[in-house]
């Protein structure tokens, strides 16, 4: 009989957290939703479908990678006046809601209008360049570009942001997440950039 107790409040229990973490949850996306709605739309887009070549598409990008991003910007170790004025009252527990938020929306792959650069662009995101050294973008980012929860989601990206970030790191613009790419595209000739930008863009 005793048992049968234990096992019901355990039971219980467990329901109850079920149920506090779903109302936490809404109350999470009920947040994020305001704060996108508030100010991130204006760059980003209502569904994080940025057409612009200076702000990135959300919709997609995983949420840890977004929340990390934006602590990035937040300590500085990312450089943009713009996004440092955005996040600077923003909670982690925020950042996370905003990164779950933009995870869930749908995305939009593009269509390319240079199919012959999209070419080049596969081979290189799939092989790299042996004779240059520059590895398979794919190794890290996946065989179709959707990266990893700490590795950007490079799929359906604008292919003018990418290029601009590729450029940012060879220069040394951008020093978060710098550990390989730094690496990586100082040996990438810029239409190597370009190509690669323009592939993954279609995914």
């Amino acid at each position: 009989m005793t048992s049968l107790i234990t096992k019901r409040a355990v039971a219980a229990g467990i329901l109850l957290l079920i149920g506090h973490a779903s109302v936490w949850a809404q109350a999470d996306e009920a947040r994020a939703r305001k704060i996108a709605g508030g100010s991130c739309f204006l760059c980003h887009g209502a569904q994080g479908e940025s057409t612009s070549d200076i702000f990135p598409r959300l919709a997609g990008q995983h949420a840890a990678y977004i929340a990390k991003q934006l602590e990035a910007f937040k300590s500085g170790q990312r450089k943009s006046n713009t996004m440092a004025d955005m996040v600077a009252k923003l909670t982690p527990d925020e950042m996370l809601a905003l990164g779950r938020y933009y995870e869930k929306m749908p995305t939009h792959p593009s269509t390319s209008k240079e199919p012959q650069l999209a070419a080049m662009g596969q081979y290189i995101y799939q092989n790299g360049n042996k004779f240059s050294g520059v590895p398979a973008c794919a190794s890290c980012h996946g065989p179709d570009a959707q990266g990893t929860s700490t590795l950007p989601r490079l799929a359906s990206q604008i292919p003018g942001y990418i290029h601009t970030q590729l450029k940012s790191f060879n220069k040394r613009e951008r020093t978060n997440d710098n550990a390989v790419m730094h690496a990586v595209v100082e040996k990438m000739t810029e239409l190597e950039m370009v190509a690669v930008a323009e592939y993954v863009s279609g995914k």
